[in-house]
């Protein structure tokens, strides 16, 4: 009348209490890091499920706890007081006759804790154990008794219990209620699952080996592999003998709890898989770009940038440019002045990567027009929408707002990130040559034009002549004032070139270094956060899959 006892397994199969531990442990902290992004369902069950596995081991004893559920006239409560050897349990014809669990308890250790976290009230102490020492047998109510009370007693216990006698009777055995609500949804607890056919006295001979055939049948369709189907009458007392050996197994290897809390745990661990995906995709190279273009953008980095050029190609004309025309570009307003980025670090001269500016406030960068502050939310949904690609909904949208700055702080951020950025290196060694050159050339032409005033003014005042030196058919005052200004504008031409080639240098350095800024901005307000909650997506799954026994 059985397939395969479980109950006889023994510790084989069974996690020992460091390991059930571990995997309790396993699945809160999936719990606490997943949080709100787990199915809430699935995330209460699990919860309940480690408080449970924590409260059961934290009691002192080798006690094993053994249910007998059935329905309303299974005879369970005669079977119970046929175990217990005593009438504990009320029987009559009175339905329903069992409305609180009812206990008993073999051995002389102390069950009362056991029972006070059980809260069964009623308790009995076996006199004579026998070989069923440390056994805690509960009757239960009917689990389809009309009062709805009983009904919910019957579940909160059977959450806690170690095994479970499913007692039913030859009018009841294929029951809906037993198979479906019960039977079916503790499929995965085989191991501690025992099933008792009631009442085959009052079955015709051959009877019992049919019914017997027929709920194996309806048990493998349950999805119950491991189980084993006892036969017993309490009038008859046949199959009491077997029964008893069934709980002596249970009880001697006292693992049965292990067995229970393992299967809880992985039955909750299983059914948070669901509220779990593969890994995130995570932030792409591409996708972080586009950001940090986009942000560039509405940090008015290329307004920046174009004024760093422009400021430098002023300061280079100023340097060396001609002398007798420089002072003319005093007048106008450097650009990067007018933005407010001019400040260099006190008694830095000369300004390097490493130097920053002592600035308070804001600069007067314009502010971000609706298309870039639009880019920048744009680029944000995309880095969240393709990093949380293949995660349950939960996870995903949690990837997306962890992708979403807020636009109050983010302004400000970008502004002193550009504040922060060096705009200006190493002034360029042909500066100082070329400077000199203007002034030995202006020099030159001064000269010039002076001696030949001086010639000229000999010659009026009919002085004598003021010698000079020929150089060929010109004179030696007229090259120089010649050559001076000719060469100055040359000079001024060349540098002019030599200062665009310069400008454009010297904004990709400082169009690299905003950038390399404003990218650290957004790793802190986006990147970052994503990141975050795909670590916790891992975290969360490596604790899920700890919990069930798999290893990765």
């Amino acid at each position: 009348m059985s397939r395969r006892n479980p109950l006889r397994r023994g510790t084989q199969g069974a996690l020992t209490a460091d390991e059930l531990t571990a995997r309790a442990d396993a699945l809160a902290t999936a719990l606490d890091t997943g949080a709100d992004r787990l199915d809430p369902r699935a995330a209460g069950r699990a919860r309940e499920v480690v408080d449970k596995v924590h409260e059961r081991t934290a009691l002192v004893g080798g006690h094993t706890v053994v249910a007998l559920a059935g329905a309303t006239g299974s005879g369970k409560s005669s079977l119970f007081n046929a175990l217990a050897g005593a009438d504990v349990a009320t029987v009559g014809q009175r339905r329903p006759t069992t409305s609180t669990p009812t206990a008993a308890v073999w051995g002389s250790e102390p069950a009362g804790a056991l029972l006070d976290w059980l809260s069964v009230g009623t308790r009995h102490q076996v006199p004579d154990p026998g070989d069923l020492e440390g056994l805690v047998l509960v009757d239960l109510p009917d689990f389809d008794s009309r009062e709805s009370a009983n009904r919910e007693e019957a579940r909160r216990v059977l959450e806690l219990v170690d095994v479970f006698v499913w007692v039913t009777d030859p009018q009841k055995y294929a029951d809906a209620v037993l198979h479906d609500d019960y039977v079916a949804v503790l499929r995965e607890y085989g191991a501690v699952t025992l099933v008792v056919l009631n009442q085959v006295d009052r079955l015709p001979a051959g009877g019992q080996e049919q019914i017997a055939a027929d709920l194996t049948r309806l048990l493998e369709r349950d999805g119950l592999d491991e189980h084993e189907v006892v036969g017993t009458s309490t009038r008859s007392g046949a199959g009491l003998d077997d029964l008893r050996a069934r709980l002596h197994d249970a009880v001697e290897h006292a693992d049965a709890a292990r067995h229970r809390l393992g299967a809880d745990v992985r039955t909750a661990a299983g059914e948070l898989l669901d509220s779990v995906g593969e890994q995130g995709a995570g932030v792409s190279d591409r996708a972080r770009a586009e950001l940090v273009d986009a942000l560039a953008r509405s940090a008015g980095v290329p307004t920046v940038v174009d004024a760093v050029a422009r400021d430098f190609r002023m300061e280079s004309w100023a340097r060396t440019g001609w002398p007798f025309t420089r002072w003319v570009r005093a007048f106008r307003p450097a650009p990067l002045k007018r933005l407010r980025l001019d400040r260099d670090v006190a008694g830095s001269p000369d300004i390097t990567e490493q130097d920053v500016r002592a600035v308070l406030g804001r600069s007067s960068i314009p502010p971000p027009a609706p298309a870039a502050r639009a880019a920048v939310d744009l680029a944000a949904r995309r880095i969240g929408s393709s990093a949380g690609e293949g995660l349950p909904t939960r996870w995903a949208d949690a990837v997306a707002d962890a992708a979403r700055p807020s636009d109050a702080d983010l302004a400000d951020e970008l502004d002193q990130a550009v504040l922060r950025t060096s705009l200006r290196g190493r002034k360029p060694a042909w500066w100082a040559v070329f400077s000199l050159l203007q002034i030995v050339l202006a020099l030159a032409a001064v000269v010039g034009l002076v001696w030949l005033v001086v010639i000229a003014l000999a010659g009026w005042l009919q002085l004598p002549d003021i010698p000079t030196a020929d150089v060929g058919p010109f004179a030696m005052p007229f090259l120089l004032l010649v050559g001076g200004l000719l060469g100055g504008l040359l000079l001024a031409a060349i540098a002019r070139w030599l200062a665009g080639i310069g400008a454009r240098k010297r904004a990709a350095t400082v169009d690299k270094r905003l950038r390399r800024a404003i990218g650290e901005v957004g790793d802190a307000r986006v990147v970052e956060p994503v990141t975050q909650v795909l670590a916790e997506h891992e975290r969360t799954r490596a604790g899920i899959e700890r919990a069930l026994g798999r290893t990765r």
